[in-house]
């Protein structure tokens, strides 16, 4: 080719990759995507310059187009055929365009312009994909032929082209493994080419977006096994390259700490958000390669994830804190000390085995900044609490933690994530109640939790939040009901309970019927009458306040015979509820096997107790 023509498309070239980059908003308003369309216009000038596609037989591209056809040879290994002479150098620089072409209208929303010609770079390249010259052209393509598909929820076309990519780079390195050629360097003239370790450093960051794209694919196949690795692939290797947001690293990171919650994997969850505090406080102060102006200047965002983080932390403590207590509680959950001493022998145990193996799998960093992770780890167990100092110390971390989260997630804009984090700390409550020794203190921590839900009742509109308020009103009704039972239990101790503990029982029972009842009136129809059949979602839930609010009447303290009459009568009523729906639902006797058996012994037993009072009230 000439020179003047050949310096003439290099030139228009890089002043469309220059156009490119402008940012939207840059643009004017009205016109977002200006920049983008003089991109186009003078990437279809250098398409032109360069004239057609190869027509030489050896040369031509394939017609198919169907994924997995010969256009992309997706699974396939690929031949190393170096992309040589004129013919091959023509069509591989003509592939750069139509790359380009196909970012651009995907830029643009034009996703069938988009995949054309991104379909087009494929065929163009189909030969020389393992090529030093091609290879990271090809699953750029591929990469965003990918993220297409996947936005269109054509999740195994998504796949077949990022799996296909991460195949053909592990062959790359395998094969040949010299950092290949940069697309904009088919562009560039020889003394401009970039240096081997730029190369390696773009090729690497390629190969990190594949996996970053397969890890939402297997995360949205529920593949959660394989997205979790990937994830935490892509997370490490953006460290190792120092090409990373801090806030969106962190983001991401906290994110996978749910994972390994939900699998109870406490040491690996505990390694990602204390990584993620770290690199979190990276925010302005370190810069890194893809660290950008703009990120420092979204104070609301940063504001946000620190709140999304510090979530993620309380769901960390909460859930150790209730594993540690399902490990540990009796049949009628309350402390076993038997299990206690079980899990206080295992814990040297697990210590020695899973502190050497586990930790090495998942670890982020090297030198100073995994020594700042560590530093944060060691402030936080990841072992089950056995003890009340044990599980006080991952309350104060939760509760922390709550605190940060609502300084972001106020009631006032965030309505229902403010409510789930008041709900978490009444949780947190809720746990460590249950290692305290002190019944007293156990009734303060109960009281702690209705103070802090009762006034989200007031303020919520029950029409639009019924469901949330469904919640709350059960757990405030549990609330009472378990202090009531602890303060039948202090009273039982005392030879002679006064007046007042008895008035404090009765109060807290009549509190615990309240919520209950309120509970179980939202789930009337508009006509205010309860349902013949109630629905799977709210079944256990009905079916305990019915079982509660039994037990309830059944423990109001009265020296009138005839009242207490009459709430023996309405706790039957309830009990009798309970058999007969199961009688005619039998599949809701499963969800309620304990209660079911002890309603039926109280449907029994009643009418001989009401019995036997109403003729010693006859007597008297």
């Amino acid at each position: 080719m000439a020179s003047a023509p050949w310096a003439e498309i290099r030139e228009k070239f890089q002043a469309a990759l220059a156009l490119s980059r402008v940012e939207l908003h840059k643009n004017p308003e009205k016109e977002p995507y200006k920049s983008k369309y003089g991109a186009r216009a003078l990437l279809e000038e250098v398409k032109a310059l360069l004239g057609p596609a190869p027509e030489d037989e050896d040369e031509r591209p394939q017609t198919d187009d169907g994924v997995g056809a010969g256009d992309h040879a997706l699974g396939l290994p690929a031949e190393a055929v170096e992309a040589e002479g004129p013919i091959a150098q023509g069509a591989v620089r003509l592939a750069v365009i139509e790359f380009h072409l196909g970012v651009n209208h995907i830029d643009t929303e034009e996703l069938s312009a988009g995949e054309e010609h991104l379909v087009k770079c494929l065929r163009l390249l189909r030969k020389y994909r393992l090529s030093h010259d091609c290879v990271s052209l090809y699953i750029q393509a591929q990469n965003n032929l990918g993220i297409l598909w996947s936005e269109r929820e054509e999740i195994e076309t998504a796949q077949a082209y990022l799996e296909s990519s991460e195949a053909l780079y592990n062959q790359y390195m395998k094969e040949i493994g010299s950092p290949p050629l940069d697309p904009t360097e088919h562009f560039l003239p020889e003394e401009e080419k970039l240096a081997e370790q730029e190369r390696s450093k773009r090729f690497e960051k390629v190969y990190t977006h594949n996996l970053y794209y397969l890890a939402q694919v297997y995360q949205h196949m529920e593949m959660f096994e394989k997205a979790a690795h990937y994830c935490h692939s892509t997370l490490k290797r953006q460290l190792e390259h120092n090409a990373y947001h801090p806030i969106e690293w962190a983001i991401n990171a906290a994110t996978l700490s749910q994972f390994y919650i939900n699998k109870l994997c406490f040491m690996e969850a505990r390694h990602c958000l204390s990584a993620a505090n770290v690199i979190f406080g990276q925010t302005g102060k370190i810069s890194t390669e893809d660290t950008t102006e703009a990120e420092g200047d979204v104070p609301e965002l940063y504001h946000q994830r620190k709140g999304e983080i510090a979530r993620c932390w309380i769901k960390y403590c909460l859930t150790l804190l209730q594993n540690a207590q399902l490990s540990m509680q009796d049949n009628i959950g309350e402390l076993d000390l038997d299990k206690q001493s079980e899990l206080r022998a295992l814990r040297k145990k697990e210590l020695d085995e899973e502190e050497s193996v586990r930790k090495k799998a998942v670890q982020f960093g090297t030198g100073e900044l995994c020594d700042a992770i560590s530093a944060v780890e060691e402030k936080v167990s990841y072992l089950r609490p056995l003890d009340f100092e044990e599980a006080r110390e991952l309350f104060l971390l939760g509760q922390h933690y709550v605190f940060e989260a609502k300084e972001f997630f106020q009631i006032d804009g965030y309505v229902t994530d403010h409510i789930e984090v008041v709900q978490d700390h009444s949780a947190l409550f809720k746990v460590l109640a249950f290692f305290e020794t002190d019944m007293e203190r156990r009734c303060k921590m109960h009281k702690r939790r209705i103070a802090m839900l009762e006034p989200l009742i007031v303020d919520l509109n029950p029409q639009y939040y019924l469901l949330v308020n469904r919640q709350i009103q059960f757990e405030i009704a549990h609330a009472y009901y378990d202090m009531m039972d602890l303060k039948v239990a202090i009273a039982d101790k005392l030879r002679d309970p006064d007046s007042h503990i008895v008035k404090k029982i009765n109060n807290l029972n009549k509190s615990a019927l309240k919520y209950y009842q309120l509970f179980l009136d939202s789930l009337r129809d508009p006509n205010k009458v309860f349902p013949e059949h109630i629905g799977e979602d709210v079944l256990r839930p009905a079916m305990l306040a019915k079982f509660r609010v039994a037990r309830l009447y059944g423990k109001i303290i009265t020296a009138d015979p005839k009242k207490e009459l009459e709430n023996l009568a309405t706790s039957l009523e309830h009990y009798k509820f309970i058999v007969d729906y199961c009688e005619k639902h039998p599949e809701a006797a499963q969800e309620i096997e304990v209660e079911l058996e002890l309603s039926k012994e109280m449907v029994s037993l009643l009418p001989t107790k009401m019995e036997r009072f109403r003729t010693k009230m006859a007597l008297t």
